[in-house]
């Protein structure tokens, strides 16, 4: 569905990004992971055209037989959205404050052509029904009504109003409680089966990785420094740096002993047990 080809960005002399190389299959979840700054969300941000203009970016990024790397604005902005959406990590900023979602997500749609205004507002609903919000009040309410988990689910819901093919979900449960987070991935997970869409996830928590990507990708300091089935990589971490980031993970409680995690079959279980019940 996407493919990277030698993507690399600088900023003046320092390379963020070096001759970075990936392939995203359609309906797959794909992780890239990595520390911060490892270069995973430039990465990202790089697909949608949405690096900061003082960057430069070389390299093929392919959708559809297009290099999205040399797409005018105008041809970028009406990518994203109807083909390629993003969830961020600072979901408040998915949001102006001081209007209604149900307004903000009708603005939306009616940016992107719909006109008939009785059938977005149906259409918004049912994407909020469908992130498991209480649709009409929450089409009704302002961002600050709403907790975390509401407004990131309603963040999830404005990605998925255009029918995209790609999301983009940057560090999406970051700011959320772990409980909340493990429901939000639930969430995206569901909703991924249900349309076929694929998901590029950027994150740091392997665990997660772990129970929810197909295929997973590791960046350190702008490079890759390994790729491959998710099982395969973590089970068998052929990088010392990835060795390094399973190592890191603490124990899931103060009594588990400090060890290299997913190192057994039986430790996989136990841990698995402990966290998802």
């Amino acid at each position: 569905m996407l493919s990277i080809e030698g993507l690399t960005i600088r900023a003046n002399a320092k390379t963020i990004v070096d001759q970075l190389e990936l392939t995203i299959r359609p309906g797959e979840w794909f992780a890239l992971a990595g520390e911060s700054g490892s270069g995973k969300s430039m990465t990202a941000f790089a697909i949608g055209g949405l690096l900061p203009s003082s960057l430069t970016t070389d390299g093929v990024i392919d959708w559809k037989g297009n290099n999205l790397l040399t797409l005018s604005t105008k041809q970028r902005r009406s990518l994203l959205g109807n083909e390629i959406s993003y969830i961020f990590q600072d979901y408040h900023g998915a949001f102006t404050p001081f209007l209604r979602i149900g307004s903000q997500l009708d603005e939306l749609m009616h940016a992107h052509g719909s006109a008939d205004r009785n059938e977005r507002k149906q259409h918004c609903i049912e994407v909020l029904e469908r992130v498991q919000l209480p649709a009409e009040r929450v089409y009704g309410s302002y961002p600050f009504q709403l907790s975390g988990g509401q407004l990131q689910r309603a963040a999830i819901a404005a990605a998925l109003l255009l029918k995209p093919q790609l999301l983009i979900a940057d560090e999406p449960t970051t700011s959320l409680d772990t409980l909340t987070a493990h429901r939000v991935l639930q969430l995206i997970d569901r909703i991924r089966m249900e349309t076929g869409i694929s998901v590029l996830w950027i994150t740091h928590d392997l665990r997660h990785v772990r129970k929810y990507a197909d295929r997973i990708t590791v960046m350190r300091a702008g490079s890759l420094v390994e790729s491959g089935e998710t099982t395969t990589v973590l089970d068998h971490p052929a990088h010392p740096y990835t060795r390094r980031l399973l190592a890191a993970i603490p124990p899931l409680s103060p009594s588990t002993p400090a060890r290299l995690p997913y190192s057994t079959e039986e430790q996989i279980s136990r841990e698995r047990s402990d966290l998802y019940g």
